[in-house]
């Protein structure tokens, strides 16, 4: 006889249906949520919420949060992910109490790494409150002016391998056909390796170092790590259960071996290079007394920090430097303006590339800029309430712990800031143009407490490789290239569909200018 009725088929089929009804309950528990407190929500399905199309890596989160935003002029709305109520801020006042007012209550970022990953969960940008801020505050010397003069010297030579690399690829008459991202990747890689790990990685003679090459797997947009870079940013509690490494076990591994084989030398010379591993070193030997429990001075917690350096580093400014170059050569009218510019600079400077030079170029900064309002590399941003809390001037509590996310690209797009948002447009960033533009509409790099500390840096890096690309070759669009670029949707980040963009570089006819 069996449990419930006199069949066990029967019995069976009624406790299947049993178990599904019961999941589905539950995973419908706290749907229309928002609605419930009178605000406007995406109706959910079930098991999935709003974020089905992102789960199956058929949509970028940025451009489904970008959706978002343009479906309603509320200053905010409710949607899902999975079960899990999640609010999107549009209003830009409301921006700015969360990311600079009311910092305090959102201090932490939702996202999460796995606590026994401690080389992602102990670096900058996943760390929480308190620790955050006090390793924030020591790691701040590392970026200041002072610091990106000292280390221009160090950059210097990876732009004479990229100026040698460019020479050797023989660009006259009609050039030839490259793939963009890997070229400034490999750029962007020597830079890191050099400033923050100390090593000469020249990534162009070796296009296969171990640096480029496990650079290239943190980003590797196949299904299982795009799944898991999507978990670290909208699902943390899967990310503990199933234990996600932040960088992937064998960038990990590589560079656990390689920070600590480089500090043990650099103690035992006693050679300062201006470096981040000076500053790490700095902080090893003087930070003996705990001050937080969650974080020590040492180890997988020490190295951390040169692994999001060198992670965040090389992927961002590769990827703004391609996508400069790819709307550049849509419009060449832009590119000669730019290389008038350049060229003008390097004649002043009997042909040196000077710190100041770099930072005084008003066209590079618009160009850069442009790009950076159309390409963000992190099209969004997040923060987690503290406490519960009663918005000022709205009828909106938001509870502790609920997920609020800012869609930086609804922003960058939203034609009221921006209009024709579309068009790569550079003279948006000229002086009375940025003067006239509202706060909290355009932050690339985060903004408050919380922006990115790596902004100086990234933008030199940035600029560095206009300036020497754009100073010795025009770059055209080709057959290869796709128009319009098409972002990957399995990309937690901003990059292009299938990770390359190609252009034709050939040399310049400074006479034609």
């Amino acid at each position: 006889m069996a449990l419930i009725t006199a069949y066990w088929g029967l019995d069976g089929i009624i406790i299947l249906m049993t178990l599904m009804i019961t999941v589905y309950l539950y995973m419908t528990r706290k749907f229309k949520y928002w609605k419930k407190r009178g605000i406007l929500e995406i109706a959910p399905t079930p098991f999935f919420g709003n974020f089905k199309e992102c789960l199956f890596l058929r949509k970028a989160p940025a451009y489904f949060l970008k959706e978002l935003y343009e479906e309603t002029k509320e200053p905010y709305m409710g949607f899902y992910v999975l079960d899990k109520p999640f609010l999107l801020v549009r209003d830009r006042e409301l921006v700015k109490n969360i990311l600079v007012k009311d910092f305090s209550n959102f201090a932490d970022r939702y996202t999460m790494a796995d606590p026994n990953d401690r080389i992602g969960y102990a670096n900058l940008f996943f760390m929480k409150n308190p620790t955050w801020k006090t390793i924030r505050t020591k790691l701040t010397p590392f970026f200041t002016s002072g610091k990106m003069k000292k280390m221009f010297d160090l950059m210097t030579v990876c732009v004479k391998n990229l100026d040698e690399y460019i020479d050797s690829l023989q660009l006259e008459g009609n050039g030839k056909t490259i793939e963009v991202r890997d070229l400034t990747a490999r750029f962007t890689t020597d830079i890191i390796g050099s400033t923050a790990y100390g090593l000469d990685v020249n990534s162009f003679k070796n296009p296969n170092a171990e640096f480029r090459k496990y650079g290239k797997m943190i980003f590797d947009y196949d299904s299982v790590r795009s799944f898991e870079l999507l978990s670290i940013f909208f699902l943390p509690t899967l990310v503990r259960l199933a234990r996600v490494k932040m960088f992937g076990k064998e960038p990990t591994d590589f560079m656990r071996r390689v920070f600590w084989e480089t500090l043990a030398q650099r103690t035992e010379s006693g050679v300062k290079r201006n470096d981040l591993i000076d500053i790490l070193i700095e902080l090893k030997n003087n930070n003996n007394i705990q001050e937080h429990k969650d974080f020590t001075f040492d180890g997988d917690d020490l190295l951390a920090q040169a692994a999001s350096f060198f992670s965040a580093g090389f992927e961002t400014s590769s990827t703004t430097t391609a996508f400069a170059l790819y709307e550049l050569a849509m419009q060449p009218e832009l590119q000669n303006i730019l290389r008038k510019e350049l060229l003008e600079a390097l004649e002043k400077s009997n042909g040196k590339i000077t710190y100041d030079m770099v930072w005084s170029l008003p066209y590079l900064d618009m160009v850069i800029s442009e790009t950076l309002r159309m390409y963000p590399p992190l099209g969004y941003l997040n923060r987690v309430a503290k406490e519960t809390y009663k918005v000022p001037e709205f009828n909106l509590v938001i509870e502790k712990d609920t997920p609020v996310y800012i869609s930086m690209l609804g922003l960058h797009y939203d034609p009221e800031y921006f209009p024709n948002p579309n068009k790569f447009d550079p003279e948006r960033f000229n002086e009375e143009n940025k003067r006239n533009r509202p706060a909290c509409v355009y932050f690339p790099f985060g903004e408050g407490p919380h922006a990115c500390i790596g902004n100086r840096f990234g933008l030199l890096q940035t600029k560095l490789a206009l300036f020497k690309i754009l100073s010795k070759c025009e770059v055209t669009t080709c057959k290869e290239t796709m128009i319009p670029v098409q972002i990957d949707p399995r990309g937690a980040m901003t990059v292009p569909l299938n990770g390359v963009i190609y252009l034709n570089f050939r040399k310049t006819n400074i006479n034609a200018i």
